[in-house]
């Protein structure tokens, strides 16, 4: 009976291997398809997102209300679609001459993944900033659930500004100042596209005149972007220090 008993257990391992080796095939068949269908879906979220700004934050709204596998079904999800357009802008930035180092930036965040994961927590705050804004002038209560949607519907609007005053400071940091002029125009042109598509979603959304939409945005814009410095800078102190131990 022992040998009988060696066999069946050593078939029962063999068919779980084999269930084990079929289901990672599955999962690489699964994000084989994925990555590849960024391939279309990417550059159409940018369009869509770039010329129809509005039509893009109510349809990330309304898919949150769908059931989770019929969610964005012919569009990236918002977060992703603002990570993959930090992503392509770091790997656009390192293709420029720059008089700043962003090796040295690598190096210090330990990997191009944790620069990556500190540009998303940095442009992250200017949805986050937006989002609150909105919810504040509803007098709705901040929570979990609450703050998704919007912030959802930020995320679309982001990753344009993100990726086009990324481009400007590639431009500014060009040595010898040949970029400065191209630069500070691309980042004009990226603030002015961002703040008529909030100014509008606020006028649409809140029910408020263009003053107030206007002024909502601009108090929203300033705190976002004094976060999103003071973060930037208090995690290039941390990554200094942290290399240098």
């Amino acid at each position: 009976m022992a040998p009988d008993r060696a066999i069946l257990l050593k078939l029962s391992q063999q068919q779980e291997l084999a269930l084990d080796f079929m289901k990672l095939l599955k999962s690489l068949e699964e994000l084989l398809y994925e990555l590849v269908s960024w391939l279309l879906f990417y550059p159409l979220t940018m369009w869509r997102s770039v010329v129809r700004p509005l039509s893009m934050m109510r349809y990330a709204d309304t898919e949150l209300a769908d059931r989770l596998e019929d969610q964005y079904e012919d569009t990236l999800s918002p977060p992703l679609f603002l990570l993959i357009t930090l992503l392509l802008s770091q790997g656009l930035s390192a293709a420029f001459p720059s008089a700043y180092d962003t090796a040295a930036a690598v190096k210090e965040l330990g990997s191009g993944s944790n620069l990556l994961i500190a540009r998303g927590v940095v442009f992250g705050i200017f949805p986050l900033c937006m989002a609150v804004t909105a919810l504040r002038y509803q007098s709705v209560r901040v929570t979990r659930n609450l703050l998704r949607p919007p912030f959802f519907s930020q995320c679309y609007v982001a990753a344009p500004f993100a990726f086009v005053v990324g481009l400007g400071f590639d431009f500014i940091f060009i040595p010898h100042a040949h970029g400065l002029t191209i630069g500070i125009a691309t980042m004009v042109a990226a603030f002015l596209w961002y703040a008529q598509a909030q100014v509008r979603w606020f006028i649409q959304d809140l029910k408020i005149g263009a003053m107030k939409a206007t002024a909502a945005f601009a108090v929203a814009f300033v705190v976002a972007t004094v976060v999103a410095l003071l973060l930037a800078i208090i995690i290039g102190v941390e990554a200094k220090s942290m290399a240098t131990v």
